[in-house]
């Protein structure tokens, strides 16, 4: 009945897992086509400012067109014109801006605007933290009132001049990454966030939720805890955080007021969301080597995120100074990473199609390392590529938990069918003519030989003990506990047939495991129907092999023997108890039975069990 109940509701958990995910992906589709079917007049989000023109680093100068993005890598961009004919029909303009300084000033210098932090009269020793990081602009927000504005700006009669300073090395933004400008009425840039950001930043949030859920889910399923789902959910969290983040990055300033932890908790997430990618895909490793150099990977990849954390936090170099270098450490993570996934692939399809499973977000890399330099397209690959990998990633993990389910399901019944085997073997092992006939050599040995008696008496009992112990034994055993039960099994056979009963052992290994009583019924056979049958009787032989690929337990004996091509006598005996010891074999251990035999001259069984079937 428990398993009956545990039964209904996985398939229930299971079943709502995947109607979350479809409503998941019914959002996602929703959220991305409401900017093209709503449309905000009282809120508008302009690429440029000014009207006029424009020069990237020192170069010619180009026209500006405010409806489009500029797209151009740069150092120093300044922008020359008039304002915007929108902007005095707003009551707040309000500048987002990553990584860059910028100042908007009239040409004759009479009106100035800028996000630089300088304390000039401020002794050093009473910054505050995000003051001594002054040359770290980081994410800010800025957001000005239009009739703070002189009237020959607003009526665009001044020239203004807007000045923006990526002040880093390596140019990785374009202009339109790293600037924006809004100009809105009432609640100002919440209306922006409301309308533009939240609804995707909302999406995310599910899928934080998602990745929590799926691993208490897959663990209430399986009924256990499982490395990989535990990674894949871990994941999923990382992911919905990071682009929570990434959604919220132009706003984040409105609540964390110092720009340079804004740039810090952006560049974290995204850090330990590629932790977390390395994390799952090492939990997809299953040679030890493998998990070995993957695990060093994974250690020295946070050892530099912790690194890079802590030279930002002591001024030294911040998160965007030292984004090359770990764009170098992210890269070479990344082959040694996808070098152990081919080595995992090597006649292996599912690890392959695994890995093929992420070319989306591979490829989709690769596109936005060549946009750096290129500057075509303004780094737009990454996350549509890794959407559809993450995407492919959840469908596979929920099809492989459907699948881990009905393998449950299998298992439970499996072992309720063992159960009932098991009691069939106990009870053709302990039938009432074996009770007589051991009871009555017992009896005889009482007057016999009492110390023999006795110690038969105390052998019989711990036979019976195993036999019913073998109910609640729901694995495989070491072939010693087999083979001791055995032997007095033996014992009891060799007391009704003296010396018609002759036992050898020939055991060279021990080192399997094997179910419980499962050898039994083929010496009983031997017993039985081999020696027992012969008038002058024989022996039973029990031995024991290791081959390159299996272990085999031979039971042989010189018995009377039989046809096996012959039909099998209509004796009205149903040979369950064979039977089931085949099946208990082959769905414990892959293990299976050979039996030859030939008449007049013995039977011979052997037992072949798998290398690969055995417990680790």
């Amino acid at each position: 009945m428990k398993a009956r109940i545990n039964s209904i509701l996985g398939g229930k958990v299971l079943t709502a897992a995947i109607a979350g995910f479809v409503v998941l992906s019914l959002v996602f589709i929703l959220v991305q086509c409401v900017p093209y079917i709503v449309t905000d007049s009282t809120n508008d989000k302009m690429n440029v400012i000014l009207d006029g023109e424009y020069s990237v680093d020192g170069g010619e100068w180009k026209p500006v067109d405010s409806t489009q993005s500029i797209n151009e890598h740069f150092h120093n961009l300044k922008i020359r014109g008039k304002v915007n004919a929108l902007i005095p029909e707003f009551e707040n303009l309000a500048f987002s801006t990553r990584d860059v300084w910028y100042t908007l000033r009239s040409a004759d210098g009479t009106f100035e605007v800028t996000n630089r932090r300088e304390y000039p009269d401020i002794p050093e020793e009473n910054y505050m933290p995000s003051d001594r990081m002054i040359s770290t602009p980081g994410y800010s927000v800025n957001e000005f009132s239009t009739t703070s504005f002189p009237e020959t700006v607003l009526s665009r009669e001044q020239d203004m001049i807007l000045e923006v300073e990526y002040p880093y090395n390596m140019a990785i933004l374009s202009f339109s990454e790293c600037f924006s400008a809004n100009v809105t009425f009432y609640g100002g840039l919440y209306n922006h966030l409301f309308s533009k950001s939240i609804p995707g930043a909302l999406l995310f949030v599910l899928v934080c939720f998602f990745g929590l859920f799926f691993f208490p889910v897959s663990g209430f399923i399986l009924g256990k805890i499982n490395y990989r789902y535990l990674s894949f959910g871990m994941m999923c969290f990382m992911w919905g955080l990071y682009m929570i983040m990434h959604s919220l990055q132009e706003y984040i300033n409105l609540w964390i007021f110092d720009p340079t932890i804004c740039l810090l908790a952006v560049r974290l997430t995204g850090y330990l969301f590629i932790a977390s990618v390395f994390l799952y895909l090492k939990s997809n490793m299953a040679k030890p080597l493998s998990r070995s150099i993957a695990n060093i990977t994974v250690i020295a990849f946070l050892a530099a995120v912790v690194t890079a954390a802590l030279l930002h936090l002591t001024n030294t170099a911040d998160l965007t100074a030292t984004v090359p270098n770990m764009f170098i450490i992210i890269a070479v993570c990344t082959v040694v990473m996808i070098a152990l996934l081919c080595v995992e692939t090597r006649g292996n399809r599912k690890a392959l199609v695994f890995l093929l499973s992420w070319s989306p977000l591979m490829i989709s890399l690769v596109l936005d390392i060549i946009d750096q330099y290129t500057h075509l397209a303004g780094s737009i690959f990454l996350n549509y590529g890794l959407a559809i990998t993450m995407a492919y990633q959840i469908v596979r993990l929920i099809g492989d938990l459907r699948f881990q389910y009905k393998e449950a399901i299998r298992y439970q019944q499996m072992q309720k069918e063992l159960y009932e085997a098991k009691v069939g073997v106990m009870v053709s092992q302990i039938r009432p003519h074996f009770i007589y006939n051991a009871l009555t050599s017992i009896a005889m040995m009482c007057q016999i030989d009492p110390d023999t008696a006795q110690e038969a008496t105390i052998t019989f009992a711990d036979y019976l003990r195993g036999n019913m112990d073998s109910l609640h034994q729901t694995k495989p055993v070491p072939f010693a506990t087999e083979l001791e039960h055995l032997k007095k099994y033996l014992y009891i056979e060799k007391l009704r047939f003296a010396d018609l009963l002759n036992i050898e052992y020939d055991i060279k290994t021990e080192d399997f495991y094997l179910p419980l009583l499962s050898i039994q019924p083929l010496v009983e056979n031997a017993v039985k129907h081999g020696v027992g049958m012969k008038e002058d009787g024989g022996t039973v032989t029990i031995a024991t092999e290791e081959t390159d690929t299996a272990y085999e337990v031979i039971i042989s004996d010189d018995g009377v023997g039989f046809d096996p091509d012959a039909p099998k006598p209509d004796d009205g005996k149903t040979h369950v108890g064979m039977e089931n010891t085949k099946k208990r074999l082959r769905d414990m251990c892959g293990a299976h039975v050979e039996i030859t035999s030939a008449v007049g001259e013995g039977t011979t069984a052997r037992v072949i069990l798998p290398k690969e079937g055995q417990p680790k």
